[in-house]
């Protein structure tokens, strides 16, 4: 159904506001009349405003702005990501989806909400994901070691901090998975891998993006450290679009990491760094460490200078910037 489903919107879109018949879809999709009435009230359902008239045919008046299917794969110029989507209107986490269903999907595939009930950050904290955001996880299958597989990370904050400075925001990256502007959080990004043997089975890279939502959208106890790319510019942003851009730039640095050496991706994320020369202060499930921030590791590991002149590395943690003194 979705392949004739996309072949409609297409065909209506392409006659750009001028009537098809029911005739003449039924001919292209080799289906009958009936049958294409049957695919426009399915469509008029999803929210497509299209007027049909007996002797002139279907016009396409407005598409519906949700992230379908039909709508991003149309005209995404990606080879691997997102030729495959599973679409949810409401979702607990997008993360736990992809995870069920990693193993026997194919690489590439998205899961993607217009709302997480539940969705979740690093350590377990709440990821508050209500109508306007992108709410998203990507199946990776990288068959890298896992040791590996927090490069991943980093991979998928480049390619975010990337496509939001194309747009003219001066976005940059807080380690381990923040994306930011003008110090305010727009993008997290949880990455969860799976492994046997230190050899990575799947990785479910999950990301999301306050895109369109207003502050107030925000809970209180949060707004001041976050934004949004619809506050920031001052105007709405089509998702579709943005998220086309994105998956395009994501798959670029997937191509990057898969091929040439690692050191090229992280000197790029680290120009975009707002983290490295701060005082930060990292708590693990463990411990609290404090010091400087003086660079990251091939695996993606914060390098801290502490106040007795030693280095530590954290794989993991969660990072505060300290207050200047």
């Amino acid at each position: 159904m979705g392949d004739k489903r996309s072949r409609i919107i297409k065909a209506l879109k392409d006659a750009q506001k001028s009537p098809v018949s029911g005739e003449e879809l039924g001919l292209k999709l080799g289906i009958s009349r009936t049958m294409v009435w049957k695919y426009i009230k399915s469509l008029q359902a999803d929210g497509y405003e299209i007027e049909s008239s007996p002797k002139r045919g279907y016009v396409l008046k407005s598409v519906p702005q949700l992230l379908y299917p039909e709508e991003i794969q149309m005209g995404l110029k990606t080879t691997l990501l997102g030729k495959k989507i599973q679409y949810f209107e409401e979702v607990t986490s997008t993360n736990s989806i992809a995870k069920e269903i990693a193993a026997s999907e194919e690489e590439g595939t998205l899961v993607i909400a217009e709302v997480q009930k539940g969705g979740r950050g690093r350590m377990g904290r709440e990821w508050i994901s209500p109508h306007g955001g992108i709410w998203m996880s990507v199946i990776l299958k990288p068959g890298i070691p896992l040791r590996h597989a927090s490069r991943l990370t980093l991979v998928a904050g480049l390619a975010v901090a990337n496509v939001i400075r194309s747009m003219g925001l001066d976005a940059r990256i807080k380690w381990p998975n923040d994306v930011r502007i003008n110090g305010k959080k727009v993008c997290g990004i949880l990455t969860e891998a799976k492994a046997e043997v230190d050899r990575v089975d799947y990785v479910v890279l999950g990301i999301g993006i306050n895109v369109n939502m207003d502050l107030k959208d925000i809970p209180e106890s949060i707004r001041a450290g976050s934004t949004t790319l619809k506050t920031e510019l001052g105007k709405h942003i089509k998702r579709v679009s943005f998220l086309q851009d994105f998956l395009f730039e994501l798959e670029q640095q997937y191509i990057n990491f898969k091929t040439q050496p690692f050191s090229h991706i992280l000197n790029d994320w680290l120009a975009l760094s707002d983290t490295i020369g701060k005082e930060v202060k990292v708590t693990t499930p463990s411990r609290i460490i404090e010091g400087k921030a003086v660079g990251v590791t091939p695996d993606g590991a914060l390098v801290i200078r502490k106040a007795d002149d030693t280095k530590e590395e954290i794989i993991a943690g969660r990072c505060i910037y300290a207050r200047p003194r």
